[in-house]
């Protein structure tokens, strides 16, 4: 074991390169994120974003329907974590001018055909909505609500709407005419300012003109900037059908604001549900207050009673009538069946729970602010691949402790299995997008950038990790393991590993499930999530129940001198990932609108993922508690 001078000095150390990194990242802005400024008459550049749909969750590049085009289309750059979620970020045709108010600008004119006619009809049909950027903000479509002043702000506007059909055919209508509303915060000394809002109102309007189409200097008789006529409502609606001309036009208005700058994501992080939040924290620490209540009972009364009346038991007669968790000492630390892929799993455990400890500081410090588009994937990606140092090293330690010799091999094991099965899912559903023509599909460049990662850095360092921990001295047992194994007694139906199991996951899962609704609804359904405080709270408690729980039963297991406790420790906290893989069904069914095949296989791929990994976290921390606690009871008493 390591000393705990040198464990103090580690982490004191570890501790003291954290701070550096706190106060580095204080005196910058991050990329992407510093305030521009701009002065009257300053060309501002609206970007296109990707069309979304909850329907779907299929996601495509705005050109991928026939709106208006600038001369040439130019992409932006983009981080790892953008391009995964799907975003194609693109210029667009739209000129806005800061501070100079424009009516009735023409975009462009399109005559449908039957291809471009079908395309917009099921877009349309798929409630797809219309995402753009201004200066790092998304545009959002302001809704009134009854009960409230203040609206809330859906992302993006809809493609078009459904007409009430009068016969057969239903008819459809495209929005082809954005009225915006840019907000800025004007500084008192400079000219200059800040925009602080992007608004938009869409109006589906039959454009009408005389003469012949004269491109952009054709004046409209529906949208008049000489004559101060503008769009106000839907009721001439543009219908989509082939061989009908639509004209798109936009206004664009600017407005001063109080919000200042540092604050214009307040809006859109608008939340009406933290008492949810505070319920949902309250309701898991009483779960906690009840598992600690038991551990303590446990600890104190039974194991300082048992190992006082042990320690007290002097004749052989008196030795041999023992009962309880004492009579399998010579059995308890006998390396498992399938020692060597417990050993993986819990290594991939450890580089899990480095991965999420580490980004969840890094979100409650700021860093992943929704503004930051894209960040939080990436950091988690990053996060996972610079882990698999300590994934190599507490696996190596484990597999050394159980007598084994080839250390190179499950380093190996460690690096590729849990990777593997992961990405087999993943090129799965990629190919099932690419077949939808999505933008959502990974292209080739960023899936050889991920494989990069994983071979180049990950397995790299897994293998540092394991040299480092099998060069350490093994972990010594407390007791002498007997060379015969000893015969467990017949259990009663309570103590079934399958049962126990099975009650052992329903704690942990209690106490995230009501996180788990707003996390769910912020992937899929184009919500922001950013309560990181609320989901630290929360993650520290899902480290306390699984840790509790599975020490309880672990006891109980024990005491009636059942001595498998390696894989039972794992599996109790890890079945809380079957409770949530049932919660996301049950979510998918009552909550989701998803109609079409390839949508409802991409939300069930990824959510197995999610459970998965759920799945090694959890077990992992189940397991080092019960490790943790048996060497601790067994190293208390005195055995002959």
């Amino acid at each position: 074991m390591e000393s705990p001078r040198s464990m103090a000095v580690s982490a004191l150390s570890i501790f003291a390169i954290f701070l550096v990194l706190i106060h580095g990242a204080y005196s910058f802005y991050l990329p992407g994120v510093a305030p521009e400024d701009f002065k009257q008459g300053d060309d501002l550049k609206v970007k296109v974003n990707k069309l979304t749909s909850t329907k779907t969750q299929l996601p495509y590049s705005y050109y991928s329907l026939p709106f208006c085009r600038p001369k040439k289309i130019v992409d932006s750059a983009e981080n790892l974590g953008e391009v995964l979620r799907g975003d194609r970020i693109e210029n667009s045709p739209y000129v806005f001018k800061m501070r100079e108010p424009r009516m009735c600008n023409i975009a462009c004119h399109v005559t449908l055909d039957a291809k471009t006619a079908k395309e917009f009809k099921e877009k349309i049909n798929d409630e797809y909505r219309v995402n753009m950027i201004l200066d790092n903000l998304p545009l959002v479509v302001p809704a009134r609500r009854l009960d409230q002043e203040s609206p809330i702000y859906q992302l993006g506007h809809y493609v078009g709407l459904k007409g009430q059909s009068t016969g057969k055919d239903e008819k459809y209508y495209v929005y082809n005419h954005l009225s915006f509303t840019v907000k800025y915060h004007k500084d008192t000394q400079t000219d200059s300012a800040r925009i602080v809002g992007f608004e938009v109102k869409p109006f589906s309007v039959k454009h009408e003109y005389d003469g012949k189409w004269n491109g952009q200097n054709t004046r409209l008789s529906t949208c008049d900037p000489h004559a101060k006529q503008t769009v106000v409502s839907s009721n001439t609606p543009q219908e989509v059908a082939e061989g009908k001309e639509i004209i798109f036009t936009y206004d664009v208005d600017f407005k001063d604001s109080d919000v200042k700058w540092a604050s214009r994501w307040d809006a859109y992080l608008l939340m009406n549900d933290d008492q949810i939040h505070w319920f949902s924290i309250v309701n898991s620490l009483m779960i906690v207050l009840f598992l600690s209540g038991m551990v303590a009972m446990i600890m104190l009364r039974t194991l300082y009673r048992d190992i006082s009346k042990y320690n007290e038991l002097e004749t052989q007669e008196e030795a041999q009538e023992e009962t309880g968790w004492k009579l399998v000492h010579g059995d308890v630390f006998r390396p498992p069946q399938n020692s060597n892929l417990l050993c993986v799993y819990v290594g991939t455990g450890v580089q899990f729970f480095g991965m999420i400890l580490v980004t969840m500081i890094f979100a409650v410090l700021g860093f992943l602010s929704p503004s930051n588009r894209g960040g939080l994937m990436t950091a988690m990606l990053l996060l996972w691949v610079f882990m698999g140092l300590f994934a190599g090293y507490s696996s190596a330690r484990l597999y050394k402790m159980f007598k084994g010799s080839e250390w190179k091999k499950i380093a190996l094991r460690t690096a590729v299995m849990f990777p593997a099965i992961v990405s087999a899912i993943f090129f799965v559903l990629n190919a099932l997008i690419w077949g939808q023509k999505s933008s959502g599909a990974v292209p080739f460049g960023t899936m050889f950038a991920l494989i990069v990662l994983w071979f180049g850095i990950s397995v790299p360092l897994v293998f540092v990790g394991s040299y480092v921990g099998f060069k350490k001295p093994a972990i010594e047992d407390p007791v002498k393991t007997n060379k015969i194994p000893r015969q467990i007694p017949e259990q009663a139906w309570y103590m079934n590993p399958v049962f126990s199991i099975l009650i052992g996951g329903i704690l942990p899962f209690g106490a995230v499930f009501i996180e788990l609704f707003f996390i769910l609804t912020s992937i899929w359904l184009n919500q922001f999530y950013y309560i990181f405080g609320f989901l630290f709270l929360v993650f520290i408690i899902l480290i306390v129940t699984c840790a509790e729980i599975t020490i309880v039963l672990c006891y109980f297991q024990l005491c009636s001198e059942d001595y498998l406790w390696w894989w039972r420790s794992y599996l109790t906290s890890g079945s809380s990932a079957l409770y949530l893989f049932l919660y996301a069904t049950f979510y998918f069914f009552t909550k989701l609108e998803i109609t079409k095949l390839v949508s409802g296989l991409l939300y069930f791929g990824y959510m197995l993922i999610v459970s998965y990994a759920f799945f090694v976290l959890t077990g992992t921390i189940g397991f080092y508690a019960c490790f943790w606690f048996t060497r601790l009871i067994y190293s208390s008493v005195k055995i002959d």
